[in-house]
């Protein structure tokens, strides 16, 4: 009822209309939050937009390197002039391979022969692991002796960096560490198609190397799989038998409660400490070898451990009471109704969180260096037992390297350190929505 009768006859006024200023405050409120919470996640997305602009930006050339193709002679006078490889093979490795590069370049270039700083200049643009490259194809088929065979290459790192447009040759080349000369025959070599930019495979396959054209991250790559395969033997069992103990045999009492405050803190534990922690366990204590994968897994394993319990728990905290009651009723035993009935449902969460816990334990640095996995490793570790190294420790070594070109190799290593990331997170997300149960 709006309208009011007035104290003096025959006159009817209305009412105000009623504001209710407390709902427009609300309303308002309501609208600055989800302005912050826009504000925030774009925030976010910026800077995200910055890492990843600055980061493939620097390191997509990584995975194309520059390579001169030349025609070798393989000259017996020069590889083995005694005819001794039948016998003792050992002449094939000891071969003098910087001759017959030298003599290839300056033919290929057409280069004065008695001019030593062209034939120094010359020869400085192929890498100073293309002598190993040769002497690895002779060892393999040494039936090229005598033969004049072409040969791919890699560049030296200054004409790799130069060929992809990371030098400025507009400047004075007193300024840069690639001559006119060397500019001339890069040019030379192009036209005739013997300078070239192939995929670099040998970002994935090469080991560590002073070099940056023949830097690789195959050691690493072997030795991340060893890390992972024994966080994964190791934690997954253990995590999710501590779990299903504490969250379904487990009496609750004051023990049980200091194990669960025990385990949230360990969550929260910095790296670096269990890194301590394994050195001086497992190596100081136990005598397991530095830099070792097995060593490095352990580490891992032990960080790893709480948030796959916290998971875990939290997956088998999900399973509706009534599963349980239901098994109990028809008959089931409490082992019984954990592992044919709360188990299977929970596991959705428990492989979410175990991924989880892999892709964390793939990214961390600080306990490898403490137990040695930043030596410098050549060969391929074949064992877990042998020295490796891991994808975010020789990021972390070559972003220490002084020399221009392991930017780009630096840059590399984390775009594919980020991809295996960005496809463990992706499998975890599939994983949970492919088995995950609304109740």
């Amino acid at each position: 009822m709006t309208n009011i009768v007035s104290p003096v006859a025959g006159t009817i006024s209305k009412a105000p209309p009623r504001r209710d200023i407390g709902i427009k405050r609300r309303y308002a409120a309501e609208r600055r939050f989800q302005a912050y919470g826009i504000a925030a996640i774009a925030f976010g997305l910026i800077f995200l937009f910055i890492l990843l602009w600055t980061v493939i930006g620097k390191g997509y050339t990584a995975f194309q390197q520059t390579s001169i193709t030349l025609p070798i002679e393989f000259a017996e006078k020069t590889i083995d002039p005694d005819n001794k490889r039948a016998t003792d093979p050992s002449v094939l490795i000891a071969a003098n391979y910087p001759v017959l590069l030298r003599d290839a370049i300056v033919k290929q270039l057409n280069i004065n022969a008695s001019s030593r700083p062209d034939v120094r200049d010359a020869t400085a643009m192929l890498s100073k692991s293309a002598p190993i490259q040769l002497r690895d194809l002779v060892v393999a088929d040494p039936s090229v002796i005598g033969k004049t065979v072409n040969v791919t290459l890699l560049a030296d790192a200054n004409v790799d960096s130069a060929n992809k447009g990371q030098i400025d040759l507009s400047v004075d080349e007193k300024n840069r560490k690639v001559n006119d000369k060397q500019v001339a025959w890069m040019n030379e070599l192009k036209a005739n198609g013997a300078l070239t930019k192939e995929f670099n495979t040998g970002l994935f396959v090469n080991g560590n190397s002073s070099r940056p054209e023949a830097a690789g991250l195959g050691v690493a790559l072997i030795g991340s799989l060893y890390l992972m395969l024994i966080v994964l033997v190791l934690s997954l069992p253990i995590g999710v038998a501590a779990s299903i103990y504490l969250e379904e045999f487990a009496p609750k009492n004051k023990l049980t409660d200091l194990i669960e405050v025990n385990i949230n803190n360990l969550a929260a534990v910095p790296s670096i400490v269990y890194g301590l922690l394994g050195l001086s366990v497992f190596i100081n204590f136990i005598g397991l070898p530095r830099s070792a994968s097995l060593v490095g897994g352990l580490v891992l394993t032990l960080m790893t451990l709480p948030t796959i319990i916290i998971a875990t728990r939290a997956a088998l905290r999900a399973v509706p009471p009534s599963i349980r009651a239901a098994a109990l009723g028809l008959g089931a035993s409490k082992m019984q109704t954990v592992f044919h009935h709360v188990l299977p449902l929970a596991m959705p969460g428990i492989l979410t969180g175990t991924i989880i816990g892999l892709a964390h334990a793939l990214g961390e640095t600080a306990p490898l260096l403490l137990i040695g996995m930043v030596a410098f490793v050549a060969n391929a570790p074949t064992t877990p037992l042998d020295p490796s190294t891991a994808l975010p420790v020789q990021v972390y070594m070559w972003a220490n390297e002084a020399e221009r070109a392991f930017v780009e190799r630096t840059s590399g290593a984390i775009i594919v350190l980020l991809l295996f990331l960005i496809v463990m997170n992706m499998g975890a997300i599939l994983l949970r929505r492919r088995f995950e149960r609304r109740w």
